[in-house]
């Protein structure tokens, strides 16, 4: 690595195997992190083994040699990671957050720094899907590593490859970009499309497409050669991206010749999510040359949710939770001042929706107190794409109005 300071980190944390980048900023794009000196190897078994008599954990290959010794192992972290109860490892009980927290501990070791925290600018992690659990367990996990708040960014395996395939070329990616990945004999087709003639400008991805592939050579590169037809055409496209095991392109003669009709720029690695997520660091810290365009997904908030305020003697609607972001990355929080008031009305902005939604959320047992002396704090947070989670809590107003120390929580969907 030519750079130790301001790092910008991107991890693949796979179902089977993990993989990590680094923005090289000499060569101004991710490269993946060898995990052997010299052997061109990058991935990382997803698993985890704890050291008999000792408080040492191992990860990858250390980790599969030991259990074949004997020693306990954790072989699925990523279905761990998703999970809420104690798992026992060796003779011990730890909760998903903590192995979770031991193995990316690891992985990071290969960075080959000494204090990654302090010298990270941005730790981004793609996982395939990212259920309410195993957000909870990866904020927690690297919060207790020291990688917290902004410091995080979480994505799914389409959202990496929005920004895989956004900023692999210096110029804008003005076309559709194609997607095949292999997955042993079977292959999966997507199209990410990119509707310019919106603002802000709309980038979605199709439903996928799969086929069964015959294992034989000359069969496979007939039936992949057909697939291609069916799905790309006579198309152009910004760029055709292929990952995943089963793919050989010394055997599929016919298929790469369809592929590259056209001069059609075609790329094939099994880096993406890391280089991906690596990207996604890049560009939401220091470039923000996508902020004109909107990745869309299941995982995006549509609601605008807010209050009516006086704000420095002015009333004006305050926004609290702004569409457009995914619905992890969704939480806020403000302190406001009652007005002889027992409960907040918010307002929701849909689409499709011609007028804003009010919704109250009551108080009870709010202390009295004369108009304007009662001082909350109020904080959202989405824990699912469809349930919103708040929190009040009475701060009281100075020393003459203790806080009562109550709380009032309610799940809402909007």
């Amino acid at each position: 690595m030519n750079e130790v300071r301001n790092l910008l980190i991107g991890i693949d944390f796979g179902k089977e195997n993990t993989q990590i980048c680094c923005y090289d900023r000499k060569a101004d794009e991710p490269r993946s992190l060898s995990v052997k000196a010299g052997d061109g190897s990058y991935e990382i078994a997803t698993n985890l083994a704890k050291r008999p008599d000792s408080a040492d954990y191992m990860i990858g290959i250390s980790a599969q040699q030991a259990e074949e010794g004997g020693t306990s192992c954790v072989k699925d972290l990523y279905e761990v990671s998703g999970k809420e109860d104690k798992i026992r490892i060796g003779d011990e009980e730890k909760e998903p957050w903590e192995l979770t927290a031991l193995f990316l501990k690891g992985v990071l070791r290969y960075l080959g720094v000494a204090d990654p925290v302090k010298n990270t600018s941005a730790l981004a992690i793609a996982a395939a899907e990212l259920t309410p659990s195993r957000v909870e367990n990866l904020k927690r996990a690297c919060a207790h590593l020291g990688f917290g708040g902004k410091k995080l960014i979480l994505l799914d395996y389409d959202e990496s490859f929005f920004y895989y395939a956004m900023t692999q070329r210096k110029e804008p990616v003005s076309r559709s970009v194609a997607w095949f990945r292999f997955i042993g004999n079977i292959v999966e087709y997507r199209r990410m499309t990119v509707r310019n003639d919106l603002k802000p400008i709309r980038v979605t991805m199709d439903e996928p497409v799969r086929t069964d592939l015959p294992a034989e050579n000359e069969a496979r590169d007939e039936a992949f050669a057909i697939f291609i037809q069916k799905t790309l055409g006579q198309e152009m496209f910004s760029s055709i991206q292929i990952t995943g095991e089963g793919f050989d392109q010394n055997v599929l003669p016919r298929s790469i010749r369809i592929l590259c009709f056209g001069k059609r720029k075609v790329y094939f690695g099994n880096n993406l999510y890391a280089r991906g997520a690596c990207a996604a660091a890049k560009e939401r810290t220091e470039n923000h040359d996508l902020k004109n365009f909107r990745f869309i997904s299941p995982s995006i908030i549509n609601n605008n949710v807010g209050m009516e305020m006086r704000i420095m003697g002015s009333p004006t609607y305050h926004p609290i939770i702004r569409s457009g972001s995914n619905w992890y990355e969704c939480e806020s929080s403000c302190e406001l001042i009652l007005d002889d008031m027992d409960e907040l009305i918010f307002e929701v902005e849909s689409p499709g929706e011609p007028e804003k939604k009010r919704v109250a959320m009551k108080l009870p047992g709010l202390p009295s107190r004369p108009p304007r002396t009662t001082r909350l704090l109020l904080e959202m947070k989405y824990v699912s794409r469809e349930e919103c989670r708040i929190r009040v809590t009475d701060l009281g107003f100075g020393e003459m109005f203790p806080s009562s120390k109550k709380v009032w929580t309610e799940t809402v969907r909007w």
